[in-house]
């Protein structure tokens, strides 16, 4: 029943507690409760809005704003969550004039509203691949660095839009600049070492790996490059004590699948069914047998000596002999080739989005190639 004696700030403040903590639902009945005593309170429409937002109800969440807009047509949270979900609802054009608005009624001095509608933006544009909202976001995040040049957070976003319009020098400016402001920005640091990674300067991209520490990473790529940098540059074993913090972390990460993998994982399975192939189950048995079979067989044909490098090494051989001595040096010697190959492409798909084939040791180094994993030097 609604409590006549709390305020509509008080309720607002109530049902933002509940949705920093993920309880949307909650925080849903908190702000109808709300409403039944306040109808007209903006900031509670607004919070019913962010929470069917963050619950995926894009339909009731643009009803949600679209009404505290009818009460106040210039609120800048009103506008910036009606962006958001429009842009969820792939109405680009009418997403980006509410969000343009904001700087027009002359919002950009709020840094956490330019924070808040940049990455909004930033995060369409990895779902979408969109340079342009890349480059919308980046306008807001430049916003943001305008009104708190001190900002380490607003510097490294400007960095992240960077990186993904291809301007790796920029970025790298930008992190390192957001670094000396916190030297303590774990996300910014990641990312910087990732990109000096791909650059293949290995020696400064472990430099900043182990300015950070293990549960500061949520993603697998950091976690697996950094173990395979100090593995290369240490010439350290995997059992190496060194690393068991980093893969107690990748396990941990890597213990459970999420609903993306869940979703692939079935779909597999019923294509598979469909086709009348042996399942995964009853064919991972055979993995083994047939990457020894495999291995021989190129090796009795003297296969063509090929060269690759990936993590810091160069790898030379045949095809098979290479994912060999990759799953040597940078995985589990104990584990088959199979699923060091397995591995690597779950890995792989994650950090591209390319899948990766594992049915030979030559396709599968090509599309590791592809996935930008490896270079094929021969």
């Amino acid at each position: 029943m609604p409590n006549s004696f709390l305020s509509s700030e008080e309720y607002d403040e109530r049902a933002h507690q509940l949705y920093n903590e993920g309880r949307y639902d909650e925080a849903l009945n908190v702000l109808r409760e709300g409403l039944d005593v306040y109808p007209n309170a903006v900031e509670l429409h607004i919070g019913v809005g962010y929470a069917q937002l963050a619950r995926e109800e894009f339909a009731w969440a643009r009803v949600a704003f679209e009404r505290s807009l009818i009460l106040e047509p210039e609120h800048e949270d009103g506008l910036a969550g009606l962006g958001e979900v429009l842009l969820k609802l792939g109405q680009d054009d009418a997403a980006v004039r509410c969000l343009r608005r904001t700087l027009e009624l002359g919002y950009s001095d709020d840094l956490d509203l330019m924070l808040q509608i940049g990455r909004s933006l930033f995060r369409e544009g990895s779902t979408r691949e969109r340079a342009d909202y890349f480059e919308l976001g980046k306008e807001f995040f430049e916003a943001a660095v305008r009104q708190a040049p001190e900002s380490a957070e607003a510097l490294a976003c400007v960095g992240y839009s960077q990186h993904r319009l291809a301007d790796d020098d920029k970025a790298i400016g930008s992190l390192r600049r957001a670094l000396q402001l916190d030297s303590e920005h774990a996300e910014a640091r990641i990312y910087l070492a990732n990109i000096l990674y791909d650059r293949m300067e290995y020696e400064a991209a472990l430099y900043h790996f182990e300015r950070t520490a293990p549960a500061d990473h949520w993603d697998e790529l950091g976690l697996w490059r950094i173990i395979e940098l100090k593995r290369s540059m240490y010439r350290i074993e995997e059992s190496d004590p060194e690393l068991k913090p980093w893969n107690d972390r990748l396990s941990e990460l890597g213990s459970g699948l999420d609903d993306i993998d869940d979703m692939l994982m079935d779909l597999e399975t019923r294509e598979t069914n469909r086709s009348g192939s042996p399942s995964a189950e009853a064919a991972r048995g055979q993995l083994e047998l047939f990457g020894t079979l495999l291995n021989s067989f190129a090796e009795r044909q003297h296969a063509p000596e090929h060269q690759v490098e990936a993590y810091g090494n160069r790898f030379q051989g045949s095809w098979e002999e290479i994912v060999r001595r990759m799953r040597d040096s940078i995985g589990d010697p104990t584990n088959s080739v199979e699923e060091f190959m397995d591995g690597v492409a779950t890995h792989g798909f994650k950090q591209s989005g390319v899948r990766i084939p594992t049915d030979n040791a030559e396709r599968f180094i090509k599309g590791s190639a592809n996935a930008g994993l490896l270079r094929i030097v021969q």
